[in-house]
This record gives C-alpha cells, structure tokens and sequence, in this order.
C-alpha cells in the first residue's frame, strides 16, 4: 500500500478563497469569511495542541491521508456542498511539513518527520470501515487512525492541488461554477454515498 496524495474536505463555496490564497491553516483562515466543516470541539482540543519542534497546530494547513473517514461520516448529509481537493504527494516536501499518525488533537497522537512515513499504519488509514463493535478500545484507536494528517505550515500554495472529488454531477457543476479548472471526478464512495 502506498500514499497517493493527501486529500482536503473542504466546502464548495470556499474554492474562490483558495484559489485566490491557497489552503490555509485555521488561523490564517480566520481572519477571512468562510464556512467551515470542523467540529467546534474538535477545535477546541486543537487549539491547546502543540506540534513537538514545531507550530501550535491551529497554524498548520491540515490534510487527510484518506477523507473517507469519521470527518466526513460525520458530515454525508452535506456531500453535496463539499468537495474534497487532491494535494499532490510532492508537498511532502515543503519545509516544515509533519505528519500525525492520527487525528492531531487525539492522545497517543505521534507527530513524524515526512522521512517516517512507513511508520505508518496505512492498512488501519486506507481501510473502508474503523468499527470494532465488540472491542471499543480498538474503534478509537481506529477512528482516530483514519483521520490521520499531513500538516503543512501556515499555507498550501495553490501550484499542489491536482484536481477534486465531488458526490455527483450536481455538485460538479457547482464546483466547476466557482472557477475551479482542474480535473474534477465523481466519486461518490467516497462521500459515504451510493452511485
């Protein structure tokens, strides 16, 4: 198994403010009007979170291994607002970049340099389902593996983005009436909807 490209669930109506800055970290993007998917608790923890060597984490341009995960579990009623942007696998080499080898803000949290990926537990990150009904230690563990992150700091620049996912025509359509001119796939799976 191999790490492809790092993935960005980000909502529609936000693709003007990337094209025109790239994706920032929280706290760039909160000094511009946007609409957010995070989790006000979720930020919460993240706020207090400090990358060891590096940032506060609230300063890094966070990305996901695989978006399908609890993030956008969490967030399929909304599907067909959202896209999830492609970063290519060469941003791995902008300076500063780290790795967590789960959500950031979860206990046990490991914070790798981009030379320690093959630490990481890509069968638990790229698997469909993160559930263990009969075993609640392995579900969080899981849960928190699955949204595992590639940080960068402060901004993405826009040159790394490849191309977007969305849920189906309709949203390709909105997506493609935001200026994005990249290559946009279809690809509902992965949105936890069916074709």
């Amino acid at each position: 198994m191999k790490i492809q490209e790092f993935q960005s669930i980000m909502p529609i109506r936000n693709i003007p403010s990337v094209l025109a800055h790239g994706i920032l970290s929280n706290e760039r993007t909160s000094q511009l009007e946007h609409h957010s998917v995070a989790m006000a608790e979720v930020q919460e923890r993240r706020d207090r979170v400090r990358v060891p060597g590096g940032l506060q984490l609230h300063r890094y341009a966070n990305f996901y291994f695989h978006a399908r995960n609890p993030m956008m579990f969490a967030r399929q009623e909304e599907a067909p607002g959202l896209c999830v942007l492609r970063i290519s696998i060469e941003a791995r080499h902008i300076k500063g970049a780290v790795i967590a080898d789960r959500n950031a803000s979860t206990d046990y949290v490991r914070f790798l340099a981009i030379a320690q990926a093959k630490e990481l537990d890509l069968e638990a990150i790229y698997a469909r389902d993160w559930r263990h009904p009969s075993d609640p230690i392995a579900y969080r563990k899981h849960k928190a593996q699955k949204c595992a992150e590639f940080l960068v700091p402060h901004c993405l620049p826009l040159d790394f983005i490849t191309g977007a996912y969305v849920v189906n025509e309709a949203a390709c359509g909105a997506l493609a009436a935001q200026g994005f001119a990249l290559p946009i796939t279809i690809e509902p799976d992965l949105f936890f909807h069916t074709p």
